[in-house]
């Protein structure tokens, strides 16, 4: 297993660990991104015209239509095929999980999705696997969230600057979720966050 620190701490990428082991939360400023994810998010110059047609209620039903289609990657990893569209599925799936089965707040749904978003638009591109699972895991104060790809290639943060148009997945994951790293398998690894939540 490995897993990736925040740079802030000069640690840089870490080696084998046990698991647990991952850094404190850090949501300041930060000078890394991931070599490999980008371009995963909304594209630039479309966002107007898709919030114009974007509503909650249309969004609710998309999210639904992909539960009934994969299943609830809550119950258990759901297999998603390797196309372009799979991020948006990722997304529904996250959202309509962790606001209706979780009840969490919109604002860490809101990181959840697009962190999501961030892991399975790496795992399309850049590790040539055919599908990839998606796993998400309510425990005591936090929500995890987990793309599993046949790729022992481990993620990379490098340095971003502010004017940077691309490379800035990991910026995003690294930034917004409280630890995440990436676990080696036999066959593969995983690639993970953790966003805390205040349980009720």
């Amino acid at each position: 297993m490995a897993h990736a620190r925040h740079p802030s701490r000069g640690t840089g990428f870490a080696g084998a660990h046990s698991p647990g082991t991952a850094p404190e939360p850090r949501r300041g400023g930060h000078d890394g991104a991931m070599a490999g994810l980008e371009g995963t998010g909304q594209p630039r110059g479309a966002g107007r015209a898709i919030t114009a047609r974007w509503t909650p209620a249309v969004e609710d039903e998309h999210g639904l239509r992909a539960l009934e289609t994969f299943g609830s990657p809550a119950d258990r990893e759901v297999r998603l095929p390797s196309i372009p569209g799979a991020a948006a599925t990722a997304r529904r799936l996250v959202q309509v999980v962790a606001l209706r089965q979780w009840k969490v707040g919109p604002k860490v749904t809101e990181d959840a999705v697009l962190l999501a978003s961030e892991l399975v638009g790496n795992a399309v591109r850049h590790t040539g696997a055919r599908a990839f699972g998606l796993h998400m895991r309510r425990r005591p104060g936090r929500i995890r969230v987990e793309v599993r790809d046949p790729s022992r290639g481990l993620p990379c943060l490098m340095p971003v600057r502010e004017t940077d148009l691309s490379g800035r997945g990991l910026f995003l994951v690294d930034k917004l979720s409280d630890r995440w790293g990436a676990d080696l398998a036999p066959r593969g690894k995983t690639t993970w966050f953790e966003i805390r939540v205040l349980d009720r």
